[in-house]
């Protein structure tokens, strides 16, 4: 005759309950870190590894335009990038905006793009506040100027919209296509290895 034992029936099935729950988790952990390393794009220069966030590595853009205030900008979509510095000494650099003539060319969007005076950018450098300019207002496209220190690790953010005072109507065919440039203290631009 069997003989039934709750306590063993119990515990069996915690083992099993823990077991699933581990395969859950190394499941999902392994997956989210699969699809994040596909996401990531790395450029280089002589002292930085640059790390674009985003499929569309150091490409940004405005498509679909819908003209918002600086509060609601803040909250669009992020480009994110992390600088490392592999330098033992600290390293100036500059973040600038240049326009992407090669995705205007393929989208033959040369006659629709939105002037630079409605478009308004933000920066997040590290841990501090972030900046907001219009992008006409960059000079030579520069949009930051600091200095990394030795072997750090910088956070930055970018973010781009349409100024809500703009008279652009929503949903119209005007486009802006930009790139994303980190260069290093003589200028060099880093590049996708």
């Amino acid at each position: 005759m069997y003989n039934f034992n709750p306590k063993k029936y119990i515990a069996k099935n915690i083992i099993y309950t823990v077991i699933i729950i581990l395969i859950a988790v190394i499941s999902t952990y392994k997956i989210y870190y699969k699809f994040q390393d596909d996401r990531d794009i790395n450029y280089s220069s002589e002292s930085f590894v640059v790390t674009f966030h985003e499929k569309s590595g150091d490409k940004m853009s405005i498509t679909n335009v819908t003209p918002v205030t600086d509060s609601v900008g803040l909250s669009s979509t992020a480009y994110n990038l992390n600088i490392k510095n592999n330098q033992t000494a600290a390293v100036p650099f500059r973040i600038k905006i240049i326009d992407d003539f090669e995705k205007i060319a393929d989208d033959n969007c040369q006659d629709n793009l939105i002037s630079k005076n409605y478009i308004r950018i933000s920066v997040k450098n590290g841990k501090k506040e972030n900046q907001i300019y219009n992008l006409n207002e960059l000079n030579d496209g520069i949009l930051l100027d600091d200095e990394i220190k030795a072997l750090e690790n910088r956070e930055i953010t970018v973010r781009i919209w349409v100024n809500k005072d703009s008279n652009i109507p929503m949903n119209t065919d005007l486009h802006y296509h930009g790139i994303i440039q980190v260069l290093e203290n003589n200028d060099m631009v880093a590049i996708n290895k």
